[in-house]
C-alpha cells in the first residue's frame, strides 16, 4: 500500500465527520499521526486539487467542491446553487446557450452548476479554470476586498498581455477590474473561440457568485449580444431575490 495515498484519504475523512466546521492543521496532523510539515504537505496537494479549502489562514480547512463533485453531492454551497437552478434552466432554455454558476475558490474559478444547451454545436468548459481565462472569475475579481485581490495576484502573478491585454501591469489591471464594477458586466472572446458573458449574483449587497452563459464564437452577433445582457442580468436578479 502506498502510505501517503493512505494519509490523504484519513485526511479527507477526518474533515468530512466535521461537516462544514474547518478543522484546523495541528488537529489533522495529531488524527492521522504524522508530523506537521508533512500533513501540511498533503493538505496543500489536497488544496491544489480542489479536495479541501481553507476557510481563511486560522480558520482551518473543510471540504473542498471537488471532494462533492464525485459524488454529484448537492450539499456544497446548497442554498446558492438551489436558488439559482430554476432561474438558469429558464435562462438556457430561453436563450439555448450554455449557462454556469461559478465562483472563486483556491485562486482558480470553479463551476458550482452548469445546464448545457441542446445545440449540436455547444461549448464545453472545464470545472477548474485559470482566474484570467474566465468571464466568470474576472468579474468575481472585480469585487474582491484589496486583501484578497492582493493574496489571489501575489498567488498567480499577473496576467500575460496575450491573455488579458491592457491589465499585465498591477494599474492596467485595477483598471480593468474598474471598468468591470462599473459595468457590472463582463463579455470576454476566448482563445478557444468562444465568447462568455458574467453577471454578478449578489447576498446581502455583498458579490458571492458570477452567472455566466457562452457562446460559440460562430454563432455569436451583435443583436444575440443585446438578448443575452437582458436575460443574464434578469437570471441574475431573480437569483439575488431568492438568497
Amino acid at each position: 500500500m502506498i502510505q501517503v495515498v493512505i494519509r490523504a484519504i484519513d485526511i479527507l475523512e477526518f474533515v468530512a465527520q466535521h461537516d462544514k466546521e474547518p478543522v484546523q492543521l495541528y488537529k489533522i496532523a495529531e488524527q492521522v499521526g504524522l508530523s506537521h510539515p508533512t500533513t501540511a504537505n498533503i493538505v496543500k496537494t489536497l488544496l491544489k486539487k480542489n479536495y479541501l479549502e481553507q476557510m481563511g489562514r486560522k480558520k482551518g480547512y473543510r471540504l473542498g467542491i471537488a471532494a462533492f463533485h464525485l459524488t454529484r453531492n448537492p450539499f456544497y454551497q446548497q442554498n446558492l446553487i438551489a436558488a439559482a437552478k430554476e432561474p438558469m434552466e429558464e435562462l438556457t432554455q430561453q436563450l439555448n446557450e450554455t449557462a454556469l454558476l461559478g465562483i472563486i475558490q483556491n485562486n482558480k474559478r470553479v463551476i458550482l452548476h452548469l445546464v448545457e444547451c441542446n445545440q449540436i454545436l455547444k461549448v464545453n468548459t472545464v470545472m477548474v479554470a485559470d482566474v484570467y481565462n474566465a468571464s466568470s472569475s474576472r468579474l468575481l475579481m472585480a469585487y474582491l476586498t484589496p486583501k484578497d485581490l492582493e493574496s489571489l495576484i501575489k498567488a498567480v502573478g499577473l496576467p500575460s498581455k496575450k491573455v488579458w491585454p491592457g491589465a499585465e501591469t498591477r494599474t492596467g489591471l485595477d483598471n480593468e477590474l474598474n471598468k468591470i464594477r462599473k459595468k457590472q458586466f463582463v463579455q470576454l472572446v476566448s482563445v478557444y473561440h468562444t465568447v462568455g458573458f458574467a453577471v454578478p449574483i449578489y447576498k446581502d449587497n455583498i458579490v458571492v457568485a458570477a452567472l455566466s452563459v457562452f457562446v460559440p464564437e460562430s454563432r455569436y452577433t451583435e443583436s444575440h449580444k443585446g438578448k443575452i445582457a437582458k436575460l443574464i442580468r434578469k437570471a441574475a436578479k431573480q437569483i439575488s431575490e431568492r438568497l
